[in-house]
């Protein structure tokens, strides 16, 4: 099958780096050794990166799986304070806790290290400290209904 350089030119333009040109020709469909060939270096080279590329890919998928687990801790990553007091969370953080642009996080400043929450992760929380002071068996809600049909009542005699 013959290669359609001018395709590859077509997709590779504007991409700055040997190693990101040879992920977009491998995630269009062509051959390591078409994009060694095309790109004038060793068809080592091309294997190197792609296969670097899948492990990498595999180790953030098995990462963000084990996240999802109540227990599972990550190995810390250094970040950097950026302009305005910016800080980017790593991509394999953001997709493990199901993060997007815009969703809303909750920081504290837990003896002096700086913590953020995801809505669902402090409402546990909260959950969780409100449990401890509710004695087992008893239910909240019920105990809440129950308060209002005697508030509608009082309501209903007094008129």
């Amino acid at each position: 099958m013959a290669v359609n350089q001018r395709q590859m030119r077509e997709l590779t333009k504007g991409v700055v780096s040997k190693s990101e040109k040879m992920r977009v020709l491998a995630r269009a469909g062509y051959e390591r050794a078409d994009i060694a060939r095309f790109l004038g270096t060793r068809y080592q080279f091309v294997r190197n990166v792609l296969v670097q590329d899948a492990a990498r890919t595999a180790k953030h998928a098995a990462n963000a799986s084990e996240a999802r687990d109540e227990g599972a801790k990550w190995a810390p990553i250094k970040v950097r304070l950026g302009p305005d007091g910016r800080v980017v969370i790593p991509a394999a953080f953001r997709e493990a806790l199901g993060l997007s642009e815009g969703d809303t996080l909750i920081a504290s400043i837990v003896v002096g290290e700086l913590h953020f929450l995801t809505i669902p992760a402090a409402v546990r929380k909260a959950q969780a400290i409100v449990r401890e002071f509710v004695p087992e068996g008893v239910s909240l809600v019920d105990e809440l209904l129950e308060d209002r049909r005697r508030e509608v009542e009082r309501e209903q005699r007094n008129g």
